[in-house]
């Protein structure tokens, strides 16, 4: 009975009903498609306008390459519940299944069905905005799913943890990005300050782009279309993790794959030249993350 109960309570949340707990962390709320586990509270959420996340692809079978994923670009939302003090919990499968029914029942589709032991480090390929479990990044069981509700396609991850009752919902709401710096803007920056600075993904230690640094690759194409006498420098930095031999060559590398991914969008190649700075021209505190993902960009000067 009390789990047919709690599908009646999603199933309800689903279609607009009413949230539930009202003792939750400060400005942590549940998201409108969803209602939450019976006896589980918000402890931490996250949201951001637009971002991408890599949703593992639903053949895939142990942790891989990023081949192995599909890149969702979007409106991001993360919230994790914690079991109320004293309440009995549910397993992390109760969990997994509660939120699959419902979203099935809602016309949805589930994607994948994975095992937490099975796949070291799941949370830092695929998700970038958990909220972590007071134990960590430490989950047992995922599940990923698509459901398209009030003409929005939405992604989503959900991950449940056995040991410290809890769980995450992770939510992509599709959209295309909304463009808000323009090429005239560009221009004007690079005019008064002789650069621009971009922060364009690349996986660990290589110079691969990722897919959602695209827009950025699109912005220095479009730039070099409008002001057609304009040459470049396409400059690498990194942080100062690893020798900074290495990182001179990784910098180095990152500028070619940037200049090479600007050719092929039509812009000529003797328009740039790509120059490797390492880590000799920090702009932040190297000692802190923070800092050390400001140093990592990739900065367009002009010559």
């Amino acid at each position: 009975m009390r789990r047919i109960l709690v599908l009646a309570v999603m199933f309800t949340t689903l279609l607009g009903g009413p949230s539930a707990w009202a003792a939750d962390k400060a400005r942590c709320k549940d998201h409108p498609l969803f209602s939450r586990m019976p006896n589980y509270e918000l402890y931490g959420c996250a949201k951001t306008e637009f971002d991408a996340v890599a949703f593992p692809k639903p053949e895939l079978k142990e942790w891989n390459t990023p081949e192995d994923y599909t890149t969702v670009e979007g409106k991001i939302f993360a919230v994790s519940y914690l079991l109320k003090e004293g309440a009995t919990p549910a397993s992390s499968l109760q969990i997994i299944r509660n939120f699959q029914n419902a979203v099935k029942k809602a016309g949805g589709t589930v994607l994948g069905d994975y095992d937490g032991n099975r796949f070291p480090g799941f949370q830092e390929n695929a998700i970038k905005y958990l909220v972590e479990s007071p134990g960590g990044t430490s989950y047992d069981r995922y599940t990923t799913m698509t459901l398209t509700k009030g003409g929005s396609e939405f992604w989503i991850y959900l991950c449940a943890s056995e040991g410290y009752h809890d769980y995450t919902l992770l939510m992509v709401e599709k959209e295309e990005m909304k463009q808000e710096v323009s090429v005239g803007e560009l221009e004007k920056q690079l005019n008064k300050e002789g650069f621009l600075t971009f922060y364009i993904k690349f996986d660990t230690g290589k110079a691969d782009i990722k897919p959602e640094s695209q827009g950025s690759i699109d912005q220095i194409a479009s730039l070099l279309q409008f002001m057609a006498g304009l040459k470049v420098n396409i400059e690498g930095h990194t942080d100062n993790v690893g020798t900074p031999e290495s990182n001179k060559k990784l910098s180095e590398e990152r500028a070619k794959a940037v200049m090479a991914a600007v050719v092929a969008k039509g812009i000529a190649a003797d328009r740039m030249a790509a120059v490797g700075q390492g880590q000799d021209k920090p702009v932040a505190d190297n000692r802190k993350e923070e800092g050390r993902a400001l140093n990592r960009r990739v900065e367009v000067v002009k010559q």
